[in-house]
């Protein structure tokens, strides 16, 4: 799938839910599938958590997960991604995390992290959900940072049915 009109009617055949959990793109993998006619039965809502501290109070990241992996990386996006699925409806949860300027020389610009989670059909129908089958990679994008934003947003929406397949 190629676009994003692709990627909803993805997710509406398969009953997807999304909640994002969002750093550098600063929610524009939620706006970009807001701009889907029909987004209100896709999307629960979206976490834009840019400071470290609001990955931690809001999204759950653990002190040791950031001292021992930086905060680009996929360890990071993991715990950004359960902790956003955490008290909502959605079954699937999309974060990402990274750099978009030359502000750290260990890390490249356009480094940018990401998970998917999806969270399997509970054993019953009183309970929100089961376990979590959970995806990350890095990729690397070029541009200026609104390029590497919107290759970023873009990007993770993709994937969904790549890893949705996986399941």
């Amino acid at each position: 799938m190629d676009t994003v009109e692709q990627v909803a009617e993805f997710m509406r055949s398969r009953g997807l839910l999304l909640v994002t959990a969002e750093s550098c793109t600063a929610g524009l993998i939620a706006a970009t599938l807001g701009d889907v006619p029909g987004a209100g039965k896709l999307l629960d809502c979206a976490f834009v958590a840019y400071s470290v501290d609001a990955k931690r109070r809001n999204l759950g990241v653990r002190d040791s997960t950031l001292r021992q992996y930086n905060l680009t990386s996929e360890e990071v996006a993991r715990e950004m991604a359960q902790g956003a699925l955490h008290g909502t409806r959605a079954n699937l949860a999309i974060s990402n995390t990274g750099v978009v300027d030359d502000t750290d020389s260990r890390i490249p610009a356009g480094t940018q992290c990401f998970a998917w989670v999806f969270r399997k059909p509970a054993a019953n129908a009183e309970s929100v959900g089961g376990a979590l089958e959970v995806f990350s990679e890095t990729r690397v994008f070029q541009g200026d940072r609104t390029a590497i934003r919107q290759a970023s947003a873009h990007y993770a929406l993709l994937r969904i049915p790549y890893y949705h397949a996986r399941l």
